[in-house]
């Protein structure tokens, strides 16, 4: 399976605007409407990488937890044609299969996925209330097969931070998952040749 790390982008930056349709609900959701005094979690997701399914229980936990106190959407970026498994219909059913409540978005074109220099699946940006970044990284150390508990321990730690009106620790540890599925010829410059496997 293909291991990519996140991109780590700059802390500070401004939530990129966003108008996605939500797979599962005949809308869009934009990141106008998620404005106000929470802070928002973005999360790139997929259903066929075994790095998002290894972790899927542990959102809904998650969406249960900080649901009412942060903006929360999972966004699919990946190329339909070449992985079907998340396609819109697909992916609206592993949000009921989990329980989610947080809208699950499809980014077709995948404008949305470059504008926040997303990597992989699964790949995590928290905003305060200002909408700027302050935590861009791993869930918690937990991999597939590598024995640790998913506990959801770095995230959770930093939407404490953040609604407690504290700083969030700057050292940050990367995500890891499967890289984003480009469609042909529309992958970043920074991922010109790497594997589409996994």
């Amino acid at each position: 399976m293909s291991r990519t790390e996140s991109t780590m982008l700059a802390l500070g930056t401004p939530a990129p605007d966003f108008s996605l349709p939500d797979v599962a609900h005949n809308r869009l959701v934009t990141l106008a409407e998620l404005r106000g005094a929470r802070p928002l979690l973005v999360m790139f997701i997929s259903r066929h990488c075994p790095f998002v399914m290894h972790v899927a229980g542990e959102l809904a936990r998650i969406d249960r937890d900080y649901g009412e106190r942060v903006a929360m959407v999972g966004i699919s970026s990946n190329d339909v044609e070449g992985y079907p498994d998340d396609a819109p219909d697909r992916m609206a059913a592993m949000a009921r299969d989990f329980g989610y409540r947080f809208p699950v978005l499809g980014d077709g074109s995948q404008d949305v996925a470059r504008a926040y220099a997303a990597a992989c699946t699964p790949d995590f940006f928290l905003f305060d209330a200002d909408r700027r970044l302050v935590y861009r990284g791993q869930l918690d150390a937990s991999r597939p097969g590598n024995g640790i508990p998913v506990t959801g321990s770095d995230l959770r730690s930093a939407l404490d931070a953040v609604l407690a009106g504290e700083s969030v620790r700057a050292e940050q540890l990367p995500s890891m998952g499967c890289n984003i599925k480009w469609k042909p010829g529309n992958a970043p410059a920074h991922f010109a040749g790497r594997p589409r496997a996994g």
